[in-house]
């Protein structure tokens, strides 16, 4: 069996982190939060559909707009649960966030360790682009350090081109749309809603790639080690309810209700959640592929020069409490593939 995380409980009370202070209180209200895109769908129907409730916690649920940002919350203390994606996440913990991944958040990590169908490369119309290798002298806007950065750049490698090819313009996702239809760049790189939203405000926009397996695009629920480890039951709780709302989005007769939950949350139209639900992977397992696409994600941000040593998965996936609630509750996972 797979191993990961192991050894750790006893070191944990030793870390003494400031995030520490909102969880006194083991009966006190989590905070968790969540990306403003389609992403959080479990997280929003475990609140809005009464999951966490159901199984024994207390949320409350902020929502930000970027992986730094919900990164540098949960650093401060403002969460004690946040996403991050396997594309950005590594250099994060070589710069010394100490999180430990509980349970998943999008993607198909357990299944294959690449899987990125959610991620395209938009063109304007009087581009002239035509294929990823008509890039050359372009401007492309993206944002930098996301998971599209990372796809980017691997994009423009399969095409024979480099970083210095392009002029990358630094946007943050709520203005990919606005860059483009302006005429700041030539082409975006961006991910659901915003792909959608591309296609429908600016004329003549069409997608020139999707996907192609390059990247994982991946990300998965963490918190500091005494969070996770302080009340293990009350984690095992908060895993549980992740995994039942997760199963509930996956499910074809509740996509209705959980565009229109979406629209709740975050800043989109029913439409845009729907189209979403597409390409969007909910499943909340941990595993071998797992492991493996933490891995080759780290290789890929020190071929990009974004770290410098490798960084072993065991420092950062916990996957006790998902294993847990695979056994108890094999039900919300059984339409699910298989996997490691």
């Amino acid at each position: 069996m797979f191993k990961i995380r192991t050894g750790l409980v006893a070191a944990v009370a030793a870390i003494g982190l400031a995030a520490s202070s909102f969880a006194a209180n083991a009966q006190e209200e989590l905070v968790v939060a969540a990306a403003s895109n389609p992403g959080g769908l479990a997280v929003f129907v475990a609140q809005e559909k009464g999951f966490f409730a159901k199984n024994g916690v207390d949320v409350k649920v902020e929502i930000r707009n970027t992986g730094s940002e919900l990164s540098k919350g949960l650093r401060a203390g403002e969460f004690d649960f946040a996403p991050a994606a396997f594309t950005n996440l590594p250099a994060a913990l070589e710069r010394g966030l100490d999180v430990i991944g509980i349970v998943g958040y999008v993607g198909a990590a357990f299944e294959k360790t690449t899987a990125d169908a959610v991620m395209a490369l938009i063109a304007a119309k009087d581009s002239g682009i035509n294929s990823v290798a008509d890039l050359k002298g372009k401007k492309v806007g993206v944002t930098f350090g996301s998971t599209g950065d990372l796809w980017l750049l691997q994009a423009l490698k399969e095409a024979g081109l480099n970083r210095n090819d392009v002029q990358r313009i630094n946007t943050r996702p709520p203005s990919l749309v606005s860059v483009i239809d302006t005429g700041g760049v030539d082409a975006i790189v961006a991910w659901e809603p915003y792909n959608f939203r591309t296609l429908k405000k600016v004329a003549g926009s069409r997608i020139i790639k999707r996907g192609g397996d390059l990247v994982c695009f991946c990300a998965y629920l963490h918190g500091n080690p005494e969070r996770v480890y302080k009340d293990e039951a009350k984690t095992q709780k908060f895993v549980d309810a992740i995994a039942e709302a997760a199963a509930y989005v996956r499910d074809p007769a509740n996509r209705d209700e959980v565009a229109e939950i979406g629209t709740r949350f975050v800043n989109m139209t029913k439409e845009e959640v729907l189209s979403g639900l597409d390409y969007w992977v909910y499943d909340p397992r941990i595993g071998k592929n797992t492991a493996i696409a933490f891995r080759k994600s780290v290789d890929l941000l020190i071929e990009q020069k974004k770290m410098k040593t490798k960084f072993d998965p065991a420092r950062y996936l916990e996957s006790k409490f998902i294993r847990s609630t695979m056994k108890r509750h094999p039900e919300w996972f059984a339409d699910l593939g298989k996997g490691g």
